[in-house]
């Protein structure tokens, strides 16, 4: 694998790139990662199944979507690949600080986020193409209409996976028209979505914010702050200053418990254990 990786890098950079250094990271998931590089040029590769190809491409065109529409550092998509067994892509190494010295980077991370979802080019939700939330499919087709769209391609398409595994939560059917009705009078315009806004997927670069792993679509902003705040929420400066320039709407604090709920789902599908557990509690508050 490791030549059609060094091939592949030669191809895309116009150089012979031949790796001396090799290193495995740490991974939160079924995919490998590794640093590697030579004596100028160091890359990170995430190696994967072949049948994940798809998936690494679609990660690839988000992040270049994101480095055009958004003020991020945004690690540069190399190369994407395969070889008879494996799926790989290759970033720009970016050397990350996950924690930084003091609350101006948050400041900044929370102004880049409301900067990206003040542009509203798009009158639909949804994307052009499905993606990935993690390993799970996530489709994307249009909808006019914002409820419509988060009850049926986010809530009913995890609870179906689910069901398809049989495991049923709440009533499908019934817990659908209980998410439409409940955003129904929400008036939303489309913002350009991270689609997975959280500690793990973020840092800085030289102090400069950074975000990854993107599963993006055109939808409410409010789910990318709701997904921020569901596991472990960012600094306060973080929300400060995202809502100095984009304060969010009265009600929100409601629709949030709504917007978390997918996360959730797609946790107890990849991981089942205490998330369904967890994901089932939560449908039992929201239907209180």
């Amino acid at each position: 694998m490791w030549n059609s990786v060094n091939e592949q890098i030669s191809q895309a950079m116009h150089f012979d790139f031949k790796h001396t250094f090799k290193r495995q990271l740490k991974s939160p998931n079924n995919d490998r990662y590794f640093q590697i590089g030579d004596d100028l040029h160091h890359f990170f590769v995430k190696v994967a199944h072949l049948s994940d190809l798809e998936r690494l491409e679609c990660e690839a065109l988000n992040l270049k979507l994101l480095t055009q529409e958004s003020l991020y550092m945004i690690p540069d998509c190399i190369t994407t690949g395969c070889n008879i067994e494996f799926s790989f892509m290759v970033l720009e190494w970016l050397e990350l600080d996950k924690q930084p010295h003091n609350n101006t980077n948050w400041h900044e991370m929370g102004e880049y986020l409301a900067n990206l979802h003040q542009k509203h080019t798009q009158a639909m939700f949804g994307f052009d193409n499905d993606n990935f939330l993690g390993s799970t499919l996530q489709p994307n087709r249009w909808h006019k209409k914002w409820d419509v769209f988060f009850a049926e391609e986010r809530i009913g398409w995890q609870l179906q996976l689910l069901q398809e595994k049989g495991i049923e939560l709440v009533d499908q059917d019934t817990f659908i028209a209980f998410v439409k009705d409940a955003l129904h009078s929400h008036v939303v315009e489309p913002s350009l979505l991270h689609g997975d806004f959280w500690r793990r997927n973020m840092g800085f670069y030289n102090n400069v914010p950074s975000v990854f792993d993107p599963a993006c679509y055109y939808g409410d902003r409010e789910c990318d702050i709701a997904t921020s705040e569901l596991y472990a929420p960012l600094p306060d400066s973080f929300y400060d200053a995202y809502n100095d320039i984009y304060p969010l709407q009265v009600g929100y604090e409601h629709r949030r418990a709504i917007y978390q709920l997918y996360p959730m789902l797609n946790n107890a599908n990849i991981f089942a254990g205490h998330y369904l557990t967890e994901a089932k509690q939560h449908i039992q508050q929201l239907l209180k």
